[in-house]
């Protein structure tokens, strides 16, 4: 039997994210310590108190039925958490659980945007939003996130004619691949924005709790107008290190999130129980949690950074999320950059380019193992000699 794909299937590639894993895999097969620094999940456990609420349900025998839909706890549990966080208040029709927000926001652009439209979305960029707009056949168009503009996108940039044929604008900060940071200011700019062109803002919300240095996350739901213009997802994988339980939510303008209700009553059943219950937990009572976590992840942020840079390799501090954007030394492109630190010091990160156009130069680090890892990491590059011919600004090797 001849098995034909459709002509969406040809937008859905597995890209370098595979080579580097079958590269990764090649090297350990030759027993090769290596040191997995490319994927941004938790290597931390779940707060205490989460894996027991989820443990205690799922004893109960009741608890294995459909359960459609979040529950009300679930939803209060979301609007206690904005509250509390951000001053927000959220109605029940301002809130829905999806099965972590990556299915929201890959599902999303299906219900808002058509063939021919566009969805302006950072480059570099989650690889999601490339998936979301292939499932909707629009054309995703570029915003660059550049170094002298804080890697913040520029809306003056857009041309005007791309804007009137454009439905919808992702943003996403604080950022992955790019950890930087939104401000008021910031948001301000881009309802005024959306509002001339009428386009619905998506707001990818998801290292929430990954800012550091003691700066203040900001919400996009905290801009008077955010919620005539769009909405927000946000998940418990980073912030409660539960990326394998699927669980998250979308929160805001009441029209566009009831059009991906509709969607998911016709999609899913919704999620376990026990993990709705866990969830509830955790957004009520994980302060405290997430005040650690950030301790962790600076700690090590630093002892890498400072490192990386004690072997010659300046990169920049990240101030939020699980991600070192780094720029390659001179000289070589960051694909090829990445696929030399697998192959002669066993270190796996990411390539910029992986992440759109304008992720060229750089690659993405990830702080998902523990500090001696990542010290050994340093080493790994260290003794490999990939980074002789790096120079100092007075063109002196270091």
């Amino acid at each position: 039997m001849k098995i034909t794909p459709s002509q969406r299937t040809e937008q859905f590639k597995k890209g370098v994210f595979s080579e580097l894993a079958s590269l990764k895999q090649k090297k350990m097969n030759e027993g090769f310590d290596v040191i997995d620094l490319s994927i941004g999940s938790p290597d931390l456990s779940p707060p205490s108190f989460v894996m027991e609420a989820i443990a205690k349900e799922a004893m109960d025998s009741t608890q294995y039925g459909y359960t459609l839909t979040g529950t009300q706890e679930f939803h209060e549990a979301v609007a206690y958490y904005y509250k509390e966080k951000f001053m927000v208040d959220l109605s029940e029709d301002e809130i829905l659980q999806v099965t972590g927000s990556q299915d929201g926001l890959t599902h999303l652009p299906m219900l808002l945007a058509s063939n021919g439209d566009y969805i302006l979305a950072p480059d570099p960029g989650y690889t999601a939003y490339q998936a979301g707009a292939a499932m909707a056949e629009a054309e995703l168009y570029p915003m660059p996130l550049k170094e002298e503009n804080n890697f913040l996108p520029d809306f003056t940039e857009i041309p005007e004619e791309v804007a009137e044929r454009a439905k919808l604008m992702i943003l996403n900060f604080p950022g992955n691949p790019v950890p930087a940071i939104a401000s008021e200011r910031f948001y301000k700019e881009a309802i005024d924005f959306a509002k001339r062109f009428n386009i619905i803002v998506i707001s990818d919300f998801a290292y929430s709790e990954l800012i550091y240095d003691g700066i203040r996350p900001v919400s996009f739901m905290e801009i008077e107008g955010a919620k005539e213009v769009g909405v927000e997802f946000n998940s418990l994988s980073k912030s409660f290190n539960m990326a394998g339980c699927r669980i998250g939510y979308v929160v805001g303008n009441q029209t566009v999130i009831n059009l991906l209700r509709i969607l998911k009553s016709n999609l899913d059943y919704g999620i376990f129980s026990p993990i709705q219950k866990a969830a509830v937990t955790a957004l009520r009572n994980g302060k405290d949690f997430t005040e650690q976590l950030r301790e962790i992840y600076v700690s090590r942020r630093d002892k890498l950074i400072g490192g990386l840079r004690g072997i010659g390799w300046n990169v920049e501090s990240p101030k939020a999320t699980m991600f070192i954007w780094a720029k390659v030394p001179d000289g070589w492109k960051s694909t090829e950059f990445a696929y030399v630190l697998i192959e002669q010091a066993g270190v796996v990160v990411t390539p910029g380019s992986a992440f759109g156009k304008y992720g060229e130069g750089y690659v993405r680090i990830a702080l998902v193992q523990p500090e001696n890892r990542l010290l050994a990491a340093v080493e790994k590059i260290s003794k490999s000699g990939i980074l002789r011919n790096i120079t100092d600004i007075n063109g002196q090797p270091i």
